[in-house]
């Protein structure tokens, strides 16, 4: 969310963008990487199907997501599998290096190696000596030459299903290897902005920064961006806190933290109410706020087609434009830029009302920043018609049944009970039956 607006505005300024989003579809497991966890694999497994059809449906949801979020479609999208050769040939030349090592089939990066000649921990502004205390001890099983060294390569396990042919054997990508090899085949050896969250510093672009900069000899970014991240009530969102939300979940408010859904785009404006750099915190009274305050931006806005202009302005809107954009160009603060979109919304309804008055061509400037500034850059729009909110109803209650079904077949009954009760709270009423399950709105 925070680098499409990122991307609206640097292509509104007139930028020629090439917006890299990449997908990665070969299910590393968060902090079981380098020993070689697969997610997808083990899903495949559990539902006797081939990995990338778990990953088809992944991607196509995130799509879908992304579509009602209305926010706009990258560049390039490519995937980790899609660039195996490109990152076997990657780790090859780091090898050729110096800088990489093999060992049993798995390839390494030597981080203190690299670190004698260039500043490893640049992005965190931390020492070797300080990341190195947070490491154990080497045991003599140990493939690793340095306790800080990640793979590149790793050796895949038979029963392993993601994995392909290397000069090193049948294996599979390291975690940090996909991006560089990806951003260096799109966007170059040195590119202008690489973005994630504040949570990738340490590890994952870390040693992005190491392998690229090993196997390309020059500095692979010239701005990194990190985001913050999510909170809910001021407890930081996590699976293990049971505090997380799905986007559908936000909708249709059926997480037992919400008390009503909330449209995509009352998610939108708020989340563009805090800076990228921000935590944002979920809680229903701040969506709540949000919701009224979209609807008060997008009735203004609607006004504004209304205003008769006058022979002079007693406000004034080159000014408020001005703050528009100083707004974007501070570090794009879209909380400032919002908040000069409402002192514009004030402004509106005054003239609306009779109490200031608007001349031709301020009234056309403030039509234009309205314009630029709510739908092109924030990417806001108007809430989609009452029938296709109830086909949108319909879909997202048909995921939901079909997620809980899927809970009861693999005997899952938490879960499929949480659902229930969920729905149940949103007063919608679920009934198993032997053609099937069925959902009424009660009344």
């Amino acid at each position: 969310m925070s680098f499409d607006l990122i991307y609206r505005y640097l292509v509104h300024s007139g930028y020629k963008v090439r917006y890299v989003r990449n997908i990665t579809d070969a299910g590393h497991l968060e902090g079981d990487r380098d020993e070689g966890g697969d997610k997808f694999a083990k899903k495949a497994k559990l539902e006797q199907v081939e990995p990338m059809e778990i990953v088809q449906k992944y991607t196509v949801g995130f799509h879908e997501v992304m579509r009602l979020f209305n926010t706009r479609s990258p560049s390039i999208e490519p995937t980790a599998t899609g660039h195996i050769s490109e990152q076997i040939e990657m780790a090859k030349q780091i090898i050729e290096s110096g800088l990489g090592y093999e060992a049993n089939g798995t390839v390494y990066f030597d981080v203190e190696k690299y670190s004698a000649k260039n500043n490893y921990g640049t992005l965190s502004n931390r020492k070797l000596e300080e990341l190195l205390e947070g490491t154990r001890e080497l045991e003599g099983q140990d493939e690793k030459k340095g306790r800080l060294d990640f793979a590149l390569w790793i050796k895949a396990k038979p029963e392993h299903i993601m994995r392909w042919p290397s000069p090193w054997g049948w294996g599979f990508p390291g975690w940090h290897i996909e991006c560089s090899a990806m951003s260096t085949k799109y966007l170059g050896t040195t590119f202008d902005i690489h973005g994630g969250g504040m949570d990738l510093i340490p590890t994952h672009h870390t040693n992005e920064i190491a392998q690229s900069h090993a196997c390309n000899h020059c500095e692979p970014v010239k701005y990194w961006m990190h985001t913050n991240m999510l909170t809910v009530n001021g407890v930081r969102m996590s699976k293990s806190a049971g505090n997380g939300f799905l986007p559908m979940e936000l909708f249709t408010g059926s997480h037992p933290l919400l008390t009503k859904g909330y449209s995509p785009m009352t998610v939108k404006f708020f989340m563009m109410q805090t800076h990228y750099r921000s935590t944002l915190d979920f809680s229903n009274e701040a969506l709540q706020a949000s919701e009224k305050g979209f609807e008060r931006l997008m009735n203004a806005f609607k006004t504004l087609e209304q205003l008769k202009p006058s022979d002079k302005s007693s406000s004034d809107i080159k000014a408020l434009n001005v703050k528009c954009y100083e707004a974007m160009n501070d570090d794009f603060n879209s909380p400032v830029l919002i908040a000069n979109l409402f002192e514009g919304a004030r402004i509106i309804n005054s003239v609306n009302d009779g109490k200031e008055t608007i001349s031709k061509s301020d009234l056309e400037l403030l039509k234009k920043t309205f314009n630029d500034f709510i739908v092109d850059v924030l990417g806001l729009q108007e809430e989609e018609s009452s029938s296709n909110n109830d086909e949108l109803a319909n879909n997202l209650m048909n995921l939901i049944l079909e997620i809980r079904n899927e809970a009861k077949a693999k005997k899952d009954f938490p879960t499929s009970d949480k659902i229930r009760d969920g729905l149940a709270k949103t007063k919608i009423a679920i009934k198993d039956t032997k053609y099937g399950t069925t959902w009424e709105k009660e009344k």
